[in-house]
């Protein structure tokens, strides 16, 4: 009896003789043609796609204003690098992105490829603005696989044997409710928690010699965890208090994840920087820095960007992603 091999097990062994094996494979779906939130694969199979990209297809596969603004850029220029010739798709996204997520009275905004790069920037950032090194993470929280990243990143199953890691980060509980309140009250909880905060002041690092602090208001890789809003109130006093600037990472949750551009416009925290790429781009290597500017430009010329910051075609489809995501209203609350 002979068995028949579909296209996708061809494609899956293709894959399996010539790509590292330390590439993940989540699961053995593949794709032919996608659109909307459905995925065609090598056999022409229809999968509900739940994955989105990993968070990265909030507006779907392939909305078509973003298919059509990718042609038309890509007609007129590739690639030129804003280091070396200025290119105003650049200009009109960070534009778009300092109106819909404002820091303060005068945001400014920079470009890279993904949310790790972002992640990166941001940290230097924010030692340059302070002139401090230590940087405050938290207990389940991913914010990417580069180094500063990965140190940041909680997840030790990323990091096996990838060490040493970046030095000055330390690591505290994040304020998990669900999984950690023990039949506590949220109030109950929370204090313990902002108590605790404090505490290692005494016993962890000296607030005085931190940076940032960076959190995801709602973390992604952890289990989709939503910091209390209390605690986020009081985090944001305790960098007020002690001179620390606040990252809220959301490239995982910005750009109508959770019914806004950002998580922190619900709970009205604004941190000093934010970092931003998934859908961003409807699947396009896109990322970006936001902050006040102040921040932003305490960062010394030639120290944060890299060659392919702000890929013009990846400009033009997040300009098309986010008009999109207006005209049919997927921040919708």
């Amino acid at each position: 009896m002979s068995v028949t091999i579909t296209k996708s097990q061809l494609l899956l062994e293709r894959r399996k003789n010539i790509v590292a094996s330390g590439v993940g494979v989540f699961n053995t779906a593949t794709v032919k043609h996608a659109h909307g939130a459905i995925i065609i694969d090598e056999d022409g199979n229809e999968l509900i796609d739940f994955a989105g990209g990993i968070g990265v297809v909030n507006a779907g596969h392939c909305p078509e204003p973003v298919v059509k603004a990718i042609k038309a850029q890509a007609e007129k220029y590739l690639h030129t690098s804003f280091n070396v010739v200025t290119y105003e798709p650049y200009i009109e996204l960070c534009e778009v992105l300092c109106d819909i997520l404002p820091h303060g009275t005068k945001t400014k905004a920079m470009l890279v490829s993904t949310g790790a790069e972002a992640v990166e920037n941001a940290i230097k950032i924010a030692r340059q603005a302070t002139n401090r090194q230590g940087i405050l993470c938290f207990s389940d929280a991913y914010h990417g696989r580069t180094m500063m990243a990965m140190t940041l990143t909680s997840k030790v199953d990323y990091k096996l044997n990838c060490g040493p890691f970046a030095p000055e980060v330390y690591r505290i509980p994040f304020p998990n409710f669900y999984r950690y309140g023990k039949g506590k009250s949220l109030v109950e909880f929370v204090d313990e928690g902002l108590k605790n905060l404090h505490d290692y002041a005494k016993n962890l690092v000296d607030p005085k010699s931190l940076a940032a602090v960076i959190i995801e208001p709602v973390q992604g890789e952890g289990g989709f965890n939503a910091v209390p809003q209390r605690y986020f109130e009081g985090l944001r006093q305790f960098c007020d208090d002690n001179g620390i600037l606040l990252i809220a990472d959301e490239v995982q949750s910005g750009f109508a994840r959770t019914g806004h551009w950002a998580s922190w416009q619900h709970y009205k925290v604004q941190p000093d920087i934010s970092t931003y790429a998934k859908s961003l781009g409807s699947g396009l290597p896109i990322a970006a820095v936001i902050g006040k500017a102040e921040i932003m430009d305490a960062a010394a010329p030639g120290t944060i960007g890299g060659t392919y910051i702000g890929s013009p075609i990846a400009c033009a489809a997040a300009l098309a992603t986010i008009q999109f995501m207006k005209d049919t209203d997927l921040n919708r609350m």
